[in-house]
């Protein structure tokens, strides 16, 4: 899909100068009917919100609800768990040691590592939708349309909806935001929110704008903490400079309708942050992202601060991943700095935008010499590039990337991407209206990308994507629901007990529970030798006792072989 992505966009400039016609009579009507569609506002909105949802519901049978394999995906499933049973966090277990896993606390409290954003809207699908799936699925089609409805903000309305389709193809279908457990679709849902709030709040200083931007930064605070200080830094700078440079009258408006309704929000979700850190750790300063990294991770965040060599794993498995991949990320953040900075703009583009969406920016830099400065740019598209640069930095910094990190600047990234578009869909190459061409033939050729990966598989086109290389259902997904699937058979309860092998891939786990462990029908444990599963099995008595060994060929299942009680004395 990639390969193909980088032909169609090859043929879009000598389509644009060679076939200037092509299509005219199609595509004329479109734009007019579009556009004019496209100023009432709010259905626009509506119409986005619409086809996100339908359109992920359309290719379920192709793009089907995702199996979790990943750890953050199960980390984030246990959270969803634990708010649908109506509580903060759950009691620690008292054979926790088995259970111990990747990204999940155990001291003081069992739960999962992450802020609560992703796991809130998680278990709003689980409790009244009856899966997770349909919280991603809700939050995904809310973050296309709070785009659509920000770039409102910033761009005339028919761009906007451009924006908000876009956005719809690149990260709303077949997109691991919209395929996965851990995607970004909560994040840049608060982060559209707050860039759509700005400009609203600057021009009419309403009492709602200012609460929609509390309500993008409670979004931020509990989904993406880190990535949000930078993104919404160039963005209140910016609101606040333009209260103090009005009036003293508009200034002590803009106190009531615009100042206090947000600061009151901020420091409300502050409180109830506070309780859940409190209730996870102990400690309302403490969320359990901290704890986790101090109990488990070796590798820093960044590449400045030392490594931590006092921690003692219990489990080999852990040990080896916490040891290897981490360690390496560390040290290629310490010692190549510049190719791990071009690797991360790279990744994010090729996710974002892909070759033909970052189009526009070639042909700008190429049209620039033709009398357009940087000043022709205007003032919104300065403010947009420094959002997106202050962003950059702060993504730069760490020692981890994935492009669901940049998700609060997310929506930022496409307006900026739209007014590339717009510059260059005014290009005018002696008198050919070129910038127009290939805006239609770029538009044209991400449709017809999106159709091809809809039936991929009718195609026999691998799809190693365009979107992302993240595949949902992808490693143990699968093995574990087949093994679960034939454990829920039995009209029993069981006790898996995982045992690796030599040859085991950390990244491949299998331990992970629901969050009532002891009401649960399937308990997966480590194998931790014979003395200390009799304590588990004692525990678990009442249970059928399985051996899972994940790594034979094939994985095995079987019955655990319980030593016999030693003879009491006579």
């Amino acid at each position: 899909m990639l390969l193909l992505e980088f032909l169609v966009a090859a043929l879009v400039v000598p389509l644009a100068l060679f076939l200037p016609k092509l299509g005219d009579s199609v595509f004329r009507p479109i734009e007019k009917r579009l556009s004019r569609f496209a100023t009432h506002r709010f259905l626009a909105v509506i119409a986005v919100l619409s086809i996100a949802l339908g359109t992920r519901l359309l290719v379920l049978p192709i793009e089907p609800i995702p199996r979790p394999w990943f750890y953050d995906e199960f980390s984030y499933l246990l959270m969803s768990d634990t708010f649908s049973h109506g509580r903060l966090t759950n009691a620690t277990h008292p054979m926790w040691k088995h259970f111990e896993t990747f990204y999940v606390n155990h001291l003081p409290a069992y739960c999962s590592m992450y802020y609560p954003a992703q796991g809130l809207f998680l278990a709003l699908g689980q409790k009244f939708l009856l899966h997770p799936f349909w919280g991603v699925w809700l939050s995904t089609g809310l973050m296309c349309a709070a785009f659509c409805w920000a770039l409102q903000a910033w761009m005339p309305p028919a761009w906007a909806l451009l924006g908000g389709v876009l956005a719809i193809i690149r990260l709303g279908t077949f997109s691991y935001w919209a395929d996965s457990y851990w995607g970004g679709s909560v994040a840049a849902l608060g982060g559209a929110l707050v860039l759509g709030a700005l400009p609203r709040i600057q021009r009419y200083r309403r009492l709602r704008d200012a609460s929609i931007m509390g309500i993008g930064l409670a979004i931020l605070g509990n989904s993406r903490p880190y990535e949000s200080v930078f993104y919404t830094f160039p963005i209140l700078f910016a609101l606040v400079w333009s209260l103090l440079k009005s009036d003293r009258s508009s200034r002590t408006e803009s106190w009531r309708r615009v100042i206090v309704p947000i600061a009151a929000i901020v420091l409300v979700t502050l409180g109830v942050m506070s309780l859940y850190f409190k209730r996870c750790t102990g400690s309302a300063l403490r969320p359990p992202y901290l704890v986790y990294v101090h109990t488990y991770q070796t590798a820093p965040e960044f590449p400045w601060q030392p490594l931590n060599t006092n921690i003692h794993y219990r489990h080999s498995s852990i040990a080896e991943f916490e040891l290897t991949w981490p360690v390496q990320e560390y040290e290629n953040a310490r010692h190549h700095i510049l190719g791990q900075f071009l690797f991360r703009v790279v990744k994010g583009g090729m996710f974002f935008s892909g070759p033909l969406l970052t189009l526009p920016w070639f042909v700008l830099a190429v049209i620039l010499p033709y009398g357009l400065s940087m000043r022709d740019l205007g003032h919104k598209t300065g403010l947009l590039m420094g959002i997106c640069l202050v962003s950059i930095l702060g993504l730069s910094l760490p020692v981890y990337f994935e492009d669901h990190y940049a998700a609060p600047v997310s929506c930022a990234f496409y307006a900026l991407g739209i007014q590339a578009t717009r510059r260059m869909y005014v290009f005018d190459r002696h008198g050919k209206q070129t910038g127009r061409l290939l805006v239609r033939y770029m538009i044209a050729g991400v449709v017809l990308l999106f159709g091809i990966r809809t039936f991929s598989s009718v195609l026999h086109i691998a799809p190693t994507h365009w979107h992302r290389d993240w595949q949902s259902g992808g490693g143990q997904g699968a093995g574990r629901e087949f093994v679960e699937s034939k454990l829920q058979q039995d009209t029993g309860r069981h006790l898996v007990i995982v045992r690796y092998g030599t040859n085991h891939d950390p990244f491949n786990e299998w331990v992970y529970n629901n969050a009532d462990i002891d009401d649960s029908k399937i308990v997966w444990a480590r194998d931790m030798g014979p003395q200390q599963n009799a304590e588990l099995i004692h525990y678990f008595s009442s249970r059928k006792i399985w051996i899972f060994e994940p790594d034979e060929a094939p994985p095995n299942l079987s019955s655990y072989a319980v030593p016999p009680d030693p003879p009491t004395a006579h």
